[in-house]
């Protein structure tokens, strides 16, 4: 892993119906994120927020995706900054908002790799696409665009098409998924542990398994970690919350394992709600799993 990094906020709450999630990056700073992995040695530059052009909540007529202008011109923005600091030889922290930001994260990021391994920590598939999609909200499309799949505009962001295969993403925590979301990991053979392969296999073994997939496979690995992959009992200021989801032990665990793998080459943090939180709560156990993601340990 890289010992420099630029952090980079992206306050978007475009991609979904709920306000709050813009203030991600603010409730992650604010727990001790730049303290935390200065702390473990970590170079770590913060280059502020992404402005979001906030119009009020807008349909495109033809597709019924909200906002759609204005979440392509946020990602395309957050790509060429991702971009560019990969170039510098720096690696790419982003802190959001919602999950749309990941349309940006993987167009500036997979360029740099023949095959960009993702796992995606997270209780949805986000595998939806106008078609499919009984909201028309973007932050449920993500992994389907970066797989080439969905509307032109979005799938062709940073120009080139797709950013990921299907046979380099690990989905692990799923336990809610739409129809045309389980259609499509059927269709394409995606890897997925849903919390019955947790509950029944154990953490640990859900991510020996992954790691060695991954690494058998791929010449990066990005970690998209949405906070309501955890149960909301622990993680209660989350976007869209789902029971039943992975424990903050359990989080840690697959944290560790993922820093051990020395396979990381890029982060992302979503989801975070401080509006729906409770003193912080969510993004202080975010900052922790940064910790354990970046090498800290106890002895």
């Amino acid at each position: 892993m890289k010992n420099k990094i630029s952090m980079i906020g992206v306050p978007m709450d475009l991609g979904q119906s709920r306000r709050g999630v813009d203030m991600g990056p603010s409730a992650l700073r604010y727990a001790g994120a730049i303290e935390r992995l200065q702390s473990l040695n970590y170079d770590v530059h913060d280059m502020g927020d992404i402005p979001i052009n906030r119009p009020g909540s807008i349909e495109d007529k033809e597709s019924k995706l909200k906002n759609l202008e204005q979440v392509i011109e946020a990602n395309e923005t957050l790509a060429r900054m991702v971009d560019g600091e990969i170039q510098k030889d720096r690696f790419p922290l982003i802190l959001g908002g919602d999950h749309s930001i990941a349309i940006g994260s993987l167009a500036g990021i997979s360029k740099h790799y023949r095959n960009l391994g993702v796992i995606w920590y997270d209780a949805h598939g986000d595998l939806n696409t106008s078609e499919t999609s009984p909201s028309g909200n973007i932050h449920g499309m993500p992994l389907a665009v970066s797989l080439g799949l969905g509307h032109e505009r979005l799938t062709g962001l940073y120009d080139y098409a797709p950013k990921i295969k299907p046979e380099n993403v690990v989905i692990i925590g799923a336990r809610s998924l739409d129809p045309g979301e389980r259609e499509l990991i059927r269709e394409k053979g995606i890897k997925v542990y849903t919390m019955h392969e947790i509950d029944r296999m154990g953490m640990s073994a859900v991510m020996e398994e992954t790691i060695q997939y991954l690494k058998e496979n791929t010449d990066g690995l990005h970690l998209s970690l949405d906070l309501d992959g955890l149960d909301p009992t622990e993680a209660p200021g989350v976007g869209t919350p789902v029971l039943g989801g992975m424990t903050y032990r359990e989080s840690h665990l697959a944290m560790e394992m993922i820093f051990d793998s020395n396979l990381l080459t890029s982060l992302e943090v979503v989801e975070v709600n401080p509006i729906l939180d409770e003193k912080n709560k969510t993004a202080t156990l975010a900052v922790g799993l940064m910790g354990s993601l970046f090498g800290e340990k106890l002895k």
